[in-house]
Order: C-alpha cells, then sequence, then structure tokens
C-alpha cells in the first residue's frame, strides 16, 4: 500500500460533492494535500549484518532500497498516517528480508542476536495501534521481517476440518486456496483485502463475521512458532487439560514472543446460500438489547452489526443506507451463511421472529446487500476526509452487557470533551457474546492545525474512559505500542511481570519487536 494512504489507488479518489457539502458545512474545508513521497533516512545497518542477512535468504531477498522500506514504515492508523502525510517516515526500518522457511526465520532470530538488531514481523501493513514501530534502544537496527514469501496451504484435513496456512498470506489469497477444496475461513475484518494469516493470529483479529465463524483466535487450534529458544509447536488435540493453553500466550503477543510460521485453523463448508437484510430499531438500547437476546438464546446469525443514532442518520462508517424509506432510530444489519438453504432459512425465520419481538422492523434485502458490497471502503472515505482536513480515526473495546451504556456514554463524552462540541462520535456493535459486546466508535472532527497532537490527547481521553469504567483497551485492534500504558492497568503488575518474565525467557536479547505489547 501507499505510505500515507490506504488500499488501491485505484479504488481511492476525492470527496463526493454531496458528502463534501455536507463536511463543509459541519466542520469547514481545510486543503491538506499529503506529501507525495516521503523520504526516508538512510540505511544504516553495518555490512556485517546486510552479509549475514543475504546468506540465510539470499542477496534478492534482502532489500534496502527507499521505495521498499517506505512502505514497510508503521501501519495505517490516523498516527501513522499524519506522520507519513507530513513527511515523517523516521521510523522507516533499515532493510526489509523475505524468508521462505520455518528454518530462515530461525537462523534470522538467530543473526539478530548476535548482532543485536531488532526484527520486526511483517505482514499486511495494516497495525492501526503502533505494532510496527520497534524500540530502537539498545539496538543497531532494525529489520522488517516481511513474511510474503511464506504463502504455502500446507495441508488440508477435510474429516477433521482444519488447515495448515503460512503466515504471509493475505486474507483473500487463504480464502481463495481454501475455496478450492470447497472451505472457508471466515474471518472477514475491514482490513481483510490486506491483512495475513499471521497478523490475524499476533493480534487476535476479529472479523465481521465472528457470530457465525468466531473470533480469529477461536478458529486457531495449533501454531508453530520460531523463538530465540528454537521452535514451539502447540496443539496436538482440539482440547485437552495439560495444563494452561500454551496457544493463547502466543496470540496476541504481536511479535514480541516469537514469529508465527505457521497456523492450523478450523474451517467451515463454503457456503452456497447467503441472505443479508436490513432492520431498524426505534433506538441504540432496543437494538443492543435485541443483539443480547440472540446471544444469550443461542440465535445468532452469522453476521450482526448494529448502529448507533448517528452512525446510522450520517453514514460515515462502514453501512451504505440506501434503498427503501429513511431510516430512524438505529439501522441493524443481519447476514445468513451456510450450504442447507433450508436450515438457513431455519435460522432466519428464528432470527426475524425474536428481532421483531424487540421491537425491529425488516427494511429489506437491499441495503443488506448494500452493506457487502461497499464493506472495505471505508478507510478510502477517511483518507478524502483527511485530504480536506478533517480529522477522523476509530478506535473500539469491549465491555458486559450491564456496562455497555456506561460505557458508551463515558467514551463519547471524553471524546467531545476533547475535541469539542463540533465533533461527530459514531459507534456500532458487531462482535457479540452471551456476556457483552465490543463498542466500535467513529470519530470526525476539524483537525485544526495540529491534528497529530489533537487526536493523541483525544485517544488518550478515551481510552482513559473505557479502564476507568472496567471495558478493555482493545477487543481485536490489539495493543501495539499505543494501548501499552493502559494495558499495563487492565492486567495489573501481577500481569505486568508474567508477561515480561515470558519475554525475558523466549527473547532474552530483546530482539523481537522491542517495546510492542509488553508494558
Amino acid at each position: 500500500m501507499h505510505p500515507s494512504r490506504w488500499g488501491d489507488a485505484a479504488q481511492a479518489g476525492p470527496l463526493p460533492d454531496s458528502t463534501r457539502e455536507l463536511v463543509e458545512y459541519a466542520f469547514g474545508l481545510q486543503e491538506r494535500p499529503a506529501v507525495a513521497y516521503p523520504q526516508v533516512p538512510a540505511a544504516a545497518l553495518p555490512e556485517q549484518i546486510v552479509a549475514g542477512l543475504r546468506a540465510i535468504v539470499g542477496e534478492e531477498h534482502v532489500l534496502l532500497d527507499d521505495e521498499t522500506r517506505r512502505v514497510r514504515t508503521r501501519g495505517k492508523s490516523t498516527p501513522d498516517l499524519l506522520r507519513a502525510r507530513s513527511g515523517d517516515l523516521a521510523d522507516a526500518p533499515d532493510a526489509v528480508v523475505r524468508p521462505a522457511s520455518h528454518d530462515q526465520v530461525l537462523a534470522l532470530i538467530a543473526l539478530a542476536e548476535t548482532h543485536r538488531f531488532a526484527l520486526v514481523p511483517f505482514g499486511g501493513g495494516t497495525s492501526v495501534t503502533g505494532g510496527l514501530v520497534a524500540r530502537r534502544d539498545d539496538v543497531v537496527g532494525v529489520v522488517s521481517l516481511d513474511l510474503i514469501r511464506m504463502k504455502a496451504l500446507r495441508e488440508v484435513d477435510p474429516i477433521s476440518m482444519t488447515a495448515v496456512l503460512e503466515p504471509g498470506l493475505r486474507g483473500p489469497e487463504a480464502e481463495a486456496l481454501l475455496a478450492e477444496h470447497q472451505m472457508t475461513l471466515g474471518h472477514y475484518p475491514q482490513s481483510f483485502e490486506y491483512a495475513s494469516i499471521g497478523g490475524f493470529a499476533a493480534t487476535r483479529s476479529s472479523g465481521q463475521s465472528s457470530a457465525g465463524y468466531g473470533r480469529f483466535d477461536s478458529l486457531v487450534v495449533g501454531l508453530e512458532v520460531a523463538t530465540a529458544r528454537g521452535t514451539l509447536a502447540l496443539g496436538s488435540s482440539p482440547a485437552n487439560a495439560a495444563g494452561p493453553d500454551l496457544r493463547q500466550l502466543i496470540l496476541g503477543s504481536e511479535g514480541a514472543f516469537g514469529v508465527i510460521t505457521a497456523v492450523r485453523v478450523r474451517v467451515r463448508a463454503l457456503p452456497t446460500v447467503k441472505a443479508y437484510e436490513a432492520w431498524g430499531f426505534p433506538s441504540f438500547d432496543a437494538g443492543s438489547d435485541a443483539m443480547r437476546l440472540l446471544a444469550q438464546n443461542g440465535q445468532l446469525p452469522t453476521v450482526i452489526r448494529l448502529s448507533d443514532e448517528n452512525e446510522t442518520a450520517l453514514n460515515l462508517a462502514s453501512h451504505s443506507n440506501v434503498g427503501g424509506a429513511a431510516t430512524e432510530g438505529c439501522l441493524m444489519i443481519v447476514g445468513f451463511e451456510g450450504t442447507d438453504a433450508d436450515a438457513v432459512a431455519t435460522k432466519r425465520d428464528a432470527v426475524s421472529a425474536l428481532l421483531t419481538r424487540s421491537g425491529g422492523t425488516s427494511l429489506g434485502e437491499e441495503r443488506g446487500a448494500a452493506w457487502v458490497q461497499g464493506r472495505f471502503a471505508a478507510p478510502y472515505l477517511r483518507d478524502a476526509l483527511l485530504d480536506v482536513g478533517v480529522l477522523v480515526e476509530t478506535l473500539e473495546t469491549a465491555t458486559f452487557w450491564s456496562k455497555r451504556d456506561e460505557v458508551y456514554q463515558a467514551v463519547r463524552d471524553a471524546l467531545i470533551a476533547e475535541l469539542g462540541e463540533k465533533t461527530l462520535v459514531l459507534c456500532h456493535i458487531s462482535h457479540v457474546y452471551e456476556t457483552g459486546c465490543s463498542l466500535y466508535f467513529t470519530v470526525a472532527a476539524p483537525g485544526g492545525e495540529e491534528p497529530l497532537p489533537t487526536w493523541l490527547a483525544a485517544k488518550a481521553a478515551a481510552t482513559e474512559a473505557m479502564v476507568a469504567h472496567g471495558a478493555t483497551v482493545s477487543h481485536h485492534h490489539a495493543v501495539g505500542t499505543d494501548h501499552r500504558p493502559w494495558f499495563a492497568r487492565e492486567i495489573g503488575p501481577v500481569g505486568v511481570d508474567i508477561l515480561r518474565a515470558v519475554k525475558a525467557e523466549l527473547d532474552p536479547a530483546g530482539v523481537l519487536n522491542p517495546g510492542v505489547m509488553i508494558p
């Protein structure tokens, strides 16, 4: 991807005229074009290290050119983009190395220990929490460990319905390989087009079909990990009582403990029947209560997503409000997938009955289909808004149902108090459980003369509100560097000591993504 924009340039574009008029009315316009090709610092790795990298992976797979280093710098959070748009790529890696096997990754880790340079695993570059920015203290340089050559579907087990995937596979690539066997992973986060299998595991990703297919960590049944202490192979059975589940120690570890080189995942039969529809609810409370009942009654569809009143009315997030009468209150998208038309119809009837009893009104399939078509487009809109001086970013959390409204209001209030009364705070729920749900906020506000410190202060205030009200600092974006101070409070001093002890054992030299995740 472009260092200061999202995705495919062919899909990007300026704001539509109607949106531009709305933005001008709400915030005013302040053209802020990005620096076209921000410069990167000169590579500073000693020749001895470069020679060692080449000896392991081959000369052609050690890249020192500015263009490759430029697009391996940071991730795609708004702070990342604001820095890049201003011309700041100071965190660029000194080299990009592309291993082809688990053994090569082990050798690279050993070389990093010997020469004390940092290794930062790189999949799709879609981190939004500073997860690709290694601390440079006490290291001689930073090397991006690009896993792009590790893209095999190693194994398919149609009896157990599992598959072994390598970490460099992007979402669409993994789905295409599985589809050849009439299988699907069913993991579709908004970053799906660019994010990788290794990244899904390392950040405990959650996709838009989580209600039906589960979070990514719930799909993982086995892992192969390269560490400084050697190979860690986990997952010899579907479940066990043989001590703590060490798979959960690696999932979400963001490359700080080791490099994931293969993932065994649970897969499903490729769906042949799909149906998506929209529902209207009089309020966010009413829609949330309906979602809770579905979860607690064991009736969740494959996809369920509820926008609050602001998101429904302003349509600045990821659904498309088209077709039919105008929606008052809140819009819910419900999706059903399966291989048996009768079973899908039965589930749909049961869900529809409960939604109707909960005060919902069916709005038909046109809006549901529009959401499916446009669900990966929101990041392009963010770029267009940044171009005209509007500060746009997302943040998310999760909490128990009994605290849902409390956390929702506290985060909204914190953002508006910090950014001003013109701020638009939108929210949706798209991941639900029997005990609680996620809250995903989209924020739009005038960027002002210094948008980066303005947003950092607002993000700190919002995260402080989450922690103060007992919610998590992240449901699926991970910790990175951005959430690390509050993560320490969430897990407490004993939890921090445990993570530091694991880091010291698995990465004693501290060269694996240093400064990320570990408080």
